[in-house]
C-alpha cells in the first residue's frame, strides 16, 4: 500500500479511510499519519504481547501449590530445600545422653546401617589400602554371579593347578584348605574354603577355572567392581597377597558387602556358617564374631604386614542390619575386641527422630500440564538417625529428579527423592505426588516447551 518514500495513491488512500471507518478505528477524515499509526499500533501490539508473556510467566511460576517448603530452586532436576530447621523435631534429654563420639584403634573405618543408607562413621573410608584377604569378597562376588548367570553350577569341578598348589597351598605357607596338587575341588568346596578358611589355593583355583589365568580374572574382578560402583578399588589378583596396585577403600568395601547380601541372597549363608570339613581337616570360621550368637552373620577377616588385622562385619540387631569395616589393627585381640565395640556403639549410640511431618509438602516443575508445579510428600513422618549428644544438628536435603516431570502425573506416583543429609550420614526417602497433574493441550504444551528451553538453564 505504502511506496517506499512514504507517498500515498489516492486510490490507496481511500481504501484505507474505508477500512478504518468499517473498523470504528476512525472517524470520516484521516486524522492521522498512516505509517504513523501503523508504528503506533504496533507498539501498543509489542506491549501487548510483552504484558502476555509477563503474564503467561507469572501464571508458570505462580503459586500453585500452597505451603511448599520456602526458598527453594530448582537447578537440572535437584530441587534444594536448604537447611531444614530440626530444633521443633529434636527433643533430647541431655542428662540421660551418653557420648555419643568414637575413637577407632583402626586406622581406617566404616559403619553403614543397611535400612537407612546412614553413614555413622568415616575414618580414612575413601582412601584406597591393602585389603589383604578381605578383598576375597570380591572373588566370591564374581563366583555368585558367573553361578547367578548360568555359566557356573556348584558341583562343578575345579581343578588345583600346580601354581594354586605352590603358591597358594601347603608350600606356600599361607592360609590355605590343603588341596593336593592336580587333585579336583567342586565349586562350593572353593567358595567355602574361600570364605571359612580364607584359602588361597582355593581361590587361585577357581580363578584359573573361570577366567584362564588368575590374572585374567583379577580384570574380571575389576571390570565387576566399576559395574557395581566401587570407586577406589583396584585388584591385581584372586587372594588379596600384596601387591602395590591391589587396592581397596573401607568404603568400596562396605558397599561390596551390602552388594553381597543384596544381589546374592540364596548364597549369603556361606559367610556364616562356623565349620567347614575338608578331607581329614575341620575349618573353622576366621571371622571369631561368627560363634558369639550376638547377631554377627559375616563377612570376611584379613590380614597381611602391610595392611595389619582387618575385618568386615555384618550384624542384624532388632530388625537392623549394620555393616562395621575396619583395618589397621595391630592385633588379632584388637580386630575383635574393636569389631565389637563399634558395632555396639552404631545400634546404641544413635537414635531414630521424625524431622518432618508427613504433612510437609515439596514440588518439582511438571511439563505440559494443566498446573506447572506438583506438590510432593514422603509416605509418612521422615525419621532419621542421629547421634544422641546432638540436639539438633545441621541437616541438609535436596530433591533429586529428572526434570521436569512429564505430564500426566498420577496421584500417589513415586516422582522424586528426598535426600537428607547430617554430616557424613546421607539418607534417601521416596516422594510421591499428592494430586493429578493432567496433561494440557497442544497450545500450552508448545508454550511450555519454548519456556523451558528459554528458561530451563535457570531451573
Amino acid at each position: 500500500m505504502f511506496g517506499g518514500n512514504g507517498v500515498i495513491n489516492m486510490l490507496d488512500l481511500a481504501m484505507f479511510k474505508s477500512l478504518m471507518v468499517k473498523a470504528g478505528i476512525v472517524g470520516d477524515r484521516l486524522m492521522v499519519n498512516p505509517r504513523r499509526f501503523y508504528a503506533r499500533r504496533l507498539s501498543v501490539f509489542m506491549a501487548t504481547a510483552i504484558l502476555g508473556g509477563i503474564i503467561l510467566l507469572s501464571g508458570l511460576f505462580s503459586g500453585v501449590v500452597p505451603d511448599l517448603q520456602k526458598n527453594s530452586s530448582i537447578k537440572h532436576g535437584s530441587l534444594k530445600v536448604g537447611s531444614l530447621n530440626p530444633q521443633a523435631a529434636f527433643t533430647i534429654d541431655r542428662a540421660h545422653a551418653q557420648d555419643s563420639s568414637t575413637s577407632t584403634k583402626a586406622r581406617f573405618g566404616f559403619v553403614l546401617d543397611v535400612k537407612t543408607g546412614s553413614v555413622f562413621l568415616n575414618k580414612n573410608a575413601d582412601v584406597p589400602m591393602a585389603p589383604a584377604s578381605m578383598s576375597k569378597l570380591m572373588t566370591v562376588a564374581v563366583i555368585f554371579n558367573e553361578l547367578k548367570t548360568g555359566r557356573l553350577k556348584l558341583d562343578d569341578a575345579v581343578r588345583i593347578s600346580v601354581n594354586a598348589w605352590r603358591n597358594g597351598g601347603a608350600p606356600s605357607g599361607t592360609s590355605a584348605m590343603f588341596a593336593p596338587v592336580k587333585s579336583e575341588i567342586s565349586v562350593e568346596q572353593a567358595i567355602r574354603g574361600i570364605i571359612i578358611q580364607s584359602g588361597n589355593d582355593a581361590a587361585m583355583a577357581i580363578a584359573e577355572h573361570i577366567g584362564g589365568t588368575e590374572q585374567k580374572f583379577a580384570e574380571m574382578m575389576e571390570a565387576y567392581g566399576k559395574k557395581i560402583g566401587l570407586k577406589h578399588s583396584t585388584f591385581r589378583n584372586a587372594t588379596g597377597l600384596p601387591h602395590p596396585e591391589h587396592l581397596m577403600s573401607a568404603r568400596d568395601l562396605g558397599m561390596l558387602a551390602l552388594h553381597l547380601m543384596t544381589e546374592f541372597p540364596e548364597y549369603y549363608h556361606y559367610f556364616s556358617e562356623k565349620r567347614f570339613k575338608y578331607r581329614r581337616f575341620n575349618f573353622y570360621n576366621r571371622n571369631p564374631l561368627i560363634r558369639l550368637d550376638k547377631g554377627y552373620d559375616g563377612l570376611k577377616t584379613g590380614y597381611t604386614k602391610a595392611s595389619k588385622y582387618g575385618i568386615v562385619v555384618s550384624a542384624r540387631r532388632n530388625w537392623r542390619r549394620m555393616i562395621v569395616v575396619l583395618n589397621g589393627l595391630e592385633s588379632k585381640k584388637d580386630r575383635t575386641e574393636e569389631a565389637q565395640r563399634v558395632t555396639s556403639w552404631a545400634y546404641e549410640q544413635f537414635v531414630q527422630k521424625e524431622i518432618l511431618p508427613s504433612t510437609q509438602k515439596f514440588a518439582v516443575r511438571v511439563w505440559g500440564g494443566e498446573k506447572s508445579w506438583v506438590p510432593l510428600s514422603t509416605a509418612g513422618p521422615l525419621k532419621i538417625y542421629v547421634p544422641k549428644d546432638e540436639a539438633a544438628p545441621e541437616i541438609i536435603s535436596e530433591i533429586i529428579y529428572e526434570g521436569p516431570l512429564k505430564a500426566p502425573v498420577i496421584q500417589g506416583q513415586r516422582a522424586a527423592i528426598l535426600r537428607v543429609k547430617i554430616g557424613e550420614s546421607v539418607q534417601e526417602h521416596d516422594l510421591y505426588a499428592d494430586e493429578t497433574i493432567d496433561r494440557t493441550n497442544f497450545v500450552y504444551r508448545a508454550l511450555d516447551s519454548l519456556f523451558y528451553l528459554t528458561f530451563g538453564w535457570i531451573l
